[in-house]
């Protein structure tokens, strides 16, 4: 069984959150995005610093988001105060990453669901959601950089590319709590 297919049921149920439904349907306030983003530039920060250090980024930069996550943050958030943390999922995350970060294996796991991501449905979402979208927007053909993540990834990593669902699946149940709230 393959990466892809192991990992197939944690994939659709990220994609059936509430948040990602209306991020597909182009029904996202500037205000949500931006909270979104904000929290999704702490979990890739980490990440991709951890793998520069590990050196998995060194033949493919160009799949770096943190900048472009953060670019495109500044430019919808206008308010004075950063918006609402999500505490646990977040921070939960970012306690997983520095335990790992040593292990490049299974931060190649975090970096494949991620990235291939954002270079898959994340172009759907780039055409629906407030802003820029610098974000979904990489230096170089997308079908090459996708070669170039599957070229390090085995079936082995099937394990913590779920959790790395499982991660992204309670940011999107959080980030709804807290958009609806607001």
């Amino acid at each position: 069984m393959s990466l892809k297919e192991a990992t197939w049921e944690h994939h659709k149920n990220a994609e059936r959150q509430a948040f990602v439904k209306r991020m597909f349907k182009g029904d996202m306030s500037e205000k949500d995005y931006a909270t979104y983003l904000y929290n999704q530039h702490t979990a890739y920060n980490i990440l991709e610093q951890m793998a520069i250090v590990s050196g998995l980024l060194a033949d493919m930069p160009e799949i770096r988001r943190a900048p472009s996550i953060h670019e495109d943050y500044l430019e919808l958030w206008d308010d004075h105060e950063n918006p609402p943390p999500l505490a646990n999922v977040t921070k939960e995350y970012m306690d997983h990453i520095m335990k790992i970060g040593m292990d490049p294996h299974k931060l190649m796991a975090h970096l494949y669901v991620r990235h291939m991501g954002d270079l898959s449905g994340g172009q759907m979402i780039a055409k629906r959601v407030p802003g820029s979208g610098k974000y979904y927007q990489f230096e170089g053909d997308a079908d090459e950089i996708k070669e170039k993540i599957r070229s390090k990834i085995d079936d082995s990593m099937a394990d913590e590319a779920k959790v790395c669902f499982e991660f992204a699946t309670r940011l999107f149940q959080e980030l709804e709590e807290i958009c609806a709230r607001v």
